[in-house]
């Protein structure tokens, strides 16, 4: 298999509550809902870097276009990791998030692998973890 991720999908309970949280909290880029006219088929897609999205799709749609009965998530499951510049900008999209509503589970700090991160919870409890990582910078 060719490594060829484009599009993660994190499922939700409430689309529109997601579509706030992202786009209005965190400031991802969005041309909204798309798929209203579908009885299961509203999503919303989020630009994130180059050639990879970020998908919110009602947990529900997932359950009935996979066919898998609806079961209770986890939050340590899956997380989703944003690499920053610098410490101070973990601390500053910590702060972001918790000021668009996400629960910070764990402040930032410094890491036993010689990094500093912290992790928080949408509205959904998906867990991200912000953390800088001077192995690891991101592109600019």
């Amino acid at each position: 298999m060719k490594p060829r991720i484009t599009v993660i999908t994190l499922c939700v309970d409430d689309l529109e509550r997601a579509v706030h949280f992202y786009r209005d909290g965190l400031g991802l880029p969005t041309q909204g809902i798309f798929g209203k006219e579908f009885e299961y088929g509203a999503v919303a897609f989020f630009d994130l870097q180059a050639g990879l999205k970020l998908a919110i799709w009602p947990r529900k749609s997932l359950s009935i276009d996979s066919g898998i009965p609806l079961g209770s998530p986890s939050p340590t499951e899956l997380t989703l990791g944003h690499n920053v510049s610098s410490k101070a900008e973990v601390d500053a999209v910590m702060e972001q998030a918790k000021i668009a509503g996400a629960v910070i589970v764990k402040p930032a700090q410094e890491t036993f692998w010689g990094g500093y991160a912290g992790y928080f919870q949408d509205p959904d409890h998906h867990l991200w973890e912000v953390a800088w990582n001077p192995q690891l910078l991101p592109e600019e």
